[in-house]
């Protein structure tokens, strides 16, 4: 596809540039907003019919009589937004983050782009890549997991697949946002290595990959909207980056001021036009606003999409919904899918044994795909836990009850063969934030952090910790977009599936897994700890937050303090054995490679993780931090070589007195393994 890649769009350069000549000014501001109303994006909402946000492409710019086509914005990220019964809702990006399996995730992007397509969008909104600074963000489910290595090599696998099917991709939302109910008013700080060593560097990897668009964030960074703020969208992005495409606001509030924002950097007011348009240009004949900064963007808006537009893959209405999407959405469940206690080897159920199950919560019987917002995708349908057990179980009794009466669940607990528990979230609890009257949201969801912590409700935690010693073979599936504690019921309960939102499939896959027809390979994209405060401290509705250097596991170790579940873990139903590390320098490359065994009884993937230390280092940095990571499918007493390849630059840390990256001379600590505990890591050491 010409447009996928840098490299093609440039050579669109001299013909677009040829366009923006031909234009006047307010041709050329006319390209740089939507053109839709803010009435008529929530009004459908307002009048309670069908309609809702985003369900036909919202359009922006666009000059016909020049072939230069709007662009059709269509947002994300579990799938495709618009319509009505029909799209794929694959699993939210936070249990795809699980797989860290990045040729799924092409796949995935792919598979959307091509849903883009059918709806006649050209522009895919959602490569969500927030680095969840607290696991409390509401919004935490639309990203990959809270380190930023894992964060960007999920997020420019996405942008590659989106793309291959002449599909813009538009990164969001840069930069610092990772609170949702403060997200309108609060003002970012962090010192330069924070920011460049933590924040920014999985957006320059899907910059680096070729992403078409990035969306600015509402929160300030250092007192200055992102909307607006020179240093990110200027000084970083386009000349530091060299970043290409365009730049667009989010949606309604993203842009404040016309004269400021354009200068900033801002290149298109979305979705509606109230400070660009006839203010800019007003701005602009007022010498308020160079009509050079107005070229650069027309410029950068017409070569990407002509870019895009030549030799874009036919769109096929049939791609919608289809079976092999519908499929694809159910893979990614059971590999994303993450089983975290497994006592006694009660997992998986046999079905032969288990003539009687009881399956306890509210959430079982529940179409729960994640947070109703922006990222809200409408299904043809949704397998609930409960219905994926039923069909999955034709000879078991499956008895539904959501657990109100503890007494009563008891009894039934003592008579069933076995007990699933369905815990924790949906959109009430945890999702996008936009207004604290529910009559004014114009999504239709209410969500926002979890301010009052990241347990699960205290009448479930009263339902498993009363009944789950009442039957040896008791589950509970996890359902949430982030960590969620166990500490006051998981010694209650033998096992425990973290299920996350796992898409229109999930259902399927959840049962699929607890009785052993899938073996489950997920990997904990996230670090649950023993205590809440052992997490970064935030005041979710301050107006002033400052970020500091640590937070998740990298945090957790530098502090000493042990995770309840460590970043990275995940169980099988098969044993996996890494053993003989062996590690060399390739040129600019960190080269290792290590022999993985399947030790158990029955196929199963595992996920090789490379983890660098940093001990010998004379300046504050990570005991070790994630920099490699292989998804390997092993039969049972298969062995396979793996080697990981990291690249020195990934060792650099950012000097703030220089302003640039640098490579200290020491040596390294080298850990590969299949979790971030130190138990399940080798270790060796390389000078560089």
């Amino acid at each position: 596809m010409p447009g996928s890649t840098k490299t093609q769009r440039m050579q669109y350069t001299e013909k677009a540039q040829s366009i923006v000549e031909s234009l006047t000014l307010e041709e050329k501001v006319s390209l740089m907003s939507g053109t839709m109303t803010f009435e008529e994006v929530r009004g459908a909402i307002k009048k309670r019919t069908q309609e809702h946000y985003n369900q036909f492409p919202y359009p922006a710019g666009g000059i016909a009589k020049k072939h230069v086509s709007p662009v059709l914005f269509v947002d994300g990220p579990r799938g495709v937004v618009c319509g009505n019964g029909r799209s794929t809702a694959f699993p939210v990006s936070m249990l795809r983050g699980a797989t860290f399996d990045t040729e799924l995730e092409e796949r995935i992007g792919e598979a959307i782009g091509e849903e883009v397509l059918a709806y006649g969008g050209n522009l895919f909104g959602g490569v969500c890549i927030n680095l969840p600074y607290n696991p409390g963000w509401g919004r935490s489910q639309e990203t990959y997991g809270e380190d930023s290595f894992q964060l960007g090599e999920m997020g420019a696998a996405l942008v590659r697949g989106v793309q291959k099917k002449g599909v813009m991709a538009c990164v969001k939302h840069f930069a610092f946002n990772q609170m949702e109910n403060a997200r309108f008013t609060v003002d970012i700080t962090a010192d330069k290595r924070t920011e460049r060593e933590v924040f920014l560097p999985h957006f320059k990897k899907a910059v680096d990959a070729g992403a078409a668009c990035v969306m600015s964030a509402y929160n300030s960074y250092q007192g200055k909207i992102c909307g607006h703020n020179e240093y990110l969208l200027n000084q970083i992005l386009k000349k530091e980056w060299d970043f290409d495409g365009f730049i667009m606001s989010d949606f309604v509030w993203g842009v404040k001021d016309t004269v400021e924002s354009v200068n900033g950097g801002q290149t298109m007011e979305m979705p509606n036009t109230k400070y660009f348009g006839e203010n800019l240009v007003k701005a602009v004949k007022a010498g308020k606003v160079s009509e050079s900064v107005i070229d650069d963007a027309a410029l950068r808006i017409v070569r990407t999409v002509l870019a895009f537009t030549d030799g874009q893959s036919k769109a096929d209405r049939r791609k919608v919904g289809c079976r092999e999407h519908v499929e694809l959405a159910l893979e990614a469940a059971r590999e994303g899918i993450t089983l975290i206690k497994n006592n006694e080897n009660v997992l998986p159920l046999n079905k032969k044994d288990t003539h009687k199950l009881l399956v306890l919560g509210r959430l079982a019987n529940k179409e729960n795909t994640g947070d109703r917002g922006t990222s809200q995708v409408y299904p043809k349908h949704v397998v609930t836990i409960l219905e994926g057990l039923i069909k999955n179980c034709p000879d078991t009794e499956v008895i539904y009850y959501p657990g109100k009466n503890i007494k009563h669940s008891k009894k039934m607990a003592r008579e069933a063969d076995a007990v699933i528990f369905v815990a924790g979230y949906d959109y009430r609890d945890e999702g996008e934030f936009v207004a604290q009257d529910k009559e004014d949201v114009f999504t239709g969801g209410v969500g926002g952090d979890r301010r009052n912590g990241l347990s699960i409700h205290s009448e479930e935690q009263e339902l498993i910790t009363e009944v789950g010693p009442e039957n040896i073979r008791s589950a509970v599936v996890l359902i949430g977009g982030n960590t969620i504690m166990l500490d006051s019921w998981s010694d209650k309960v033998n096992a425990i599936l973290f299920g996350y939102y796992p898409g229109m499939k999930g259902g399927q896959a959840v049962a699929e897994i607890l009785f052993g027809d899938i073996n489950p390979g997920g990997k904990l994209p996230f670090t649950i700890p023993q205590k809440e405060e052992h997490l970064t401290e935030i005041d979710w509705n301050t107006e002033h937050q400052k970020y500091d250097y640590f937070h998740g596991y990298r945090k957790l170790e530098k502090e000493n303090h042990i995770p309840a579940v460590p970043f990275g873990f995940g169980l099988s139903y098969t044993q996996f054995e890494v053993e003989k590390p062996q590690i060399w320098k390739e040129k600019d490359q960190i080269c290792v490679c290590a022999e993985i065994k399947n030790s158990g009884h029955r196929a199963g993937s595992e996920v090789l993780q490379l983890y660098v230390g940093f001990k010998n280092s004379k300046i504050k940095r990570d005991i070790k931090a994630l920099k490699g990571f292989k998804r390997v499918w092993l039969e049972p007493g298969e062995r396979r070589i793996v080697t990981i390849s990291c690249p020195i630059e990934e060792l650099k840390w950012y000097n703030e007195n220089t302003g640039e990256f640098e490579l200290e001379h020491m040596n390294y600590e080298i850990y590969i393994g299949t979790s971030s505990a130190d138990k399940d890591l080798c270790k060796t050491s390389i000078d560089v």
